[in-house]
């Protein structure tokens, strides 16, 4: 019989717990949601959102007096072309104080 030291284990002690743990913790994943492995081996949780282009809020400026839709541009680093594809209806020689313009 072979002597072993008796403080020889304790080094491993707390890695073979987290292992352990961390096992129990994925195999307790895979077994409520069966689903969870996606196809190809990748595996993705079932609420994870796509990633998606972000979607920014409409910006709009209300007209003041004076302006023009190239002052409009110049203030709002907008281009002048992007203003009339965005506000077809708007007759740009004949802006009116308090219009709202869409920008983006």
């Amino acid at each position: 019989m072979v002597a072993v030291p008796a403080r020889s284990w304790r080094p491993y002690a707390a890695p073979a717990a987290l292992l352990a743990a961390v096992t129990i913790a994925v195999a307790g994943i895979r077994a409520l949601w069966p689903h969870h492995a996606a196809k190809q081996g990748a595996v993705t949780h079932p609420h994870a959102k796509v990633a998606h282009k972000p979607v920014r809020p409409a910006r709009y400026y209300r007209v003041r007096a004076g302006d023009t839709l190239a002052s409009i541009a110049v203030r709002t680093h907008v281009s002048v072309a992007r203003i009339r594809s965005l506000n077809p209806n708007v007759e740009p020689t004949a802006l009116f104080i308090g219009q709202r313009l869409r920008l983006g």
